[in-house]
C-alpha cells in the first residue's frame, strides 16, 4: 500500500522524458493555482484534445511559464493525474475509515465519488481519470502506469475495509474480500462512466445502493 502511495506522488514530480528541465518556480500559490486551473481545462476537453496554448489561456501563463514551471503538457497532465489521485483515494479512505458499518461506510465511499462526478459548475464532470486518462493508456506509458497503480489502490482499500468487516463478524467467514474488492471498485468505475454519460446523480446514487446491497448479502447471520 505504502509503495502504491510513493509510486502515486512520484508521478506528481516526475516530468516527460522528453520535456525540458524546469528553470525554478514562481511562488507556490502561483503554481497551485495554475495546476488546478489546468486540471479543470483537461477535465473539459481531455488529454489530446488540450493543446498548450489552451492551457495557458486558462491559467493566464505563458506557454515559456508553463515550461518553466511545470516541464511540457505531458508532464504538466501527469501532474495533474497524480494530484487528482491523491484527493479522490483520500476521499475513499477517509469514507471507509471509523466503526461505520460495513453498508454506510460503502455509501459513505459511493457519495464521496459522487461529490467529485458533480463538482463542475453546472456540468457534470466525472472521474477525471475516466475521462482523460483511459483513451490514453493504449499509447502512454506514464499514463498507464499511473492509471494501473491508481486502480491497485483503490482494490486495497476496499480489500482493506471488507478484511477488517471479516474480522468484526459483520461478513461471512467464507467471504472472499479480495473479490468483493473488485465488485466494489468496478461499481465505482460504473458510476464514473454513467456520470460521465449524463446519468442523473439520484439514479447513480441509487445504483450504488443496489450494489452495495448485493455486496453486503455476504454479511454474517446476527448473534
Amino acid at each position: 500500500m505504502k509503495q502504491h502511495n510513493r509510486d502515486l506522488g512520484d508521478m506528481a514530480r516526475k516530468k516527460s522524458v522528453t520535456g525540458p528541465a524546469r528553470r525554478g518556480r514562481p511562488p507556490a500559490y502561483d503554481a497551485e493555482t495554475a495546476l488546478r486551473r489546468a486540471t479543470e481545462t483537461f477535465w473539459r476537453t481531455g488529454y489530446s484534445g488540450t493543446s498548450l496554448d489552451k492551457v495557458a489561456a486558462a491559467t493566464g501563463m505563458s506557454p515559456p511559464s508553463l515550461y518553466a514551471v511545470f516541464g511540457n503538457k505531458h508532464a504538466l497532465y501527469l501532474e495533474a493525474l497524480a494530484r487528482y489521485w491523491e484527493m479522490s483515494l483520500a476521499a475513499t479512505r477517509e469514507a471507509l475509515a471509523g466503526d461505520h458499518p460495513l453498508d454506510e461506510a460503502l455509501m459513505q465511499a459511493y457519495d464521496a465519488a459522487l461529490s467529485i462526478y458533480f463538482s463542475g459548475k453546472g456540468t457534470t464532470r466525472g472521474c477525471f481519470v475516466v475521462g482523460t486518462a483511459v483513451t490514453e493508456v493504449a499509447e502512454d506509458a506514464a499514463i498507464r502506469s499511473s492509471v494501473a497503480a491508481g486502480l491497485h489502490a483503490i482494490d486495497a482499500d476496499f480489500e482493506a475495509r471488507f478484511r477488517r468487516a471479516q474480522d468484526k463478524g459483520e461478513l461471512k467467514r467464507d467471504a472472499d474480500p479480495a473479490a468483493l474488492a473488485i465488485l466494489a471498485s468496478a461499481t465505482m468505475h460504473t458510476i464514473a462512466i454513467r456520470a460521465r454519460a449524463g446519468v442523473r446523480r439520484a439514479e447513480l446514487r441509487e445504483l450504488a445502493r443496489k450494489a452495495v446491497d448485493v455486496i453486503c448479502g455476504f454479511r454474517a447471520a446476527a448473534h
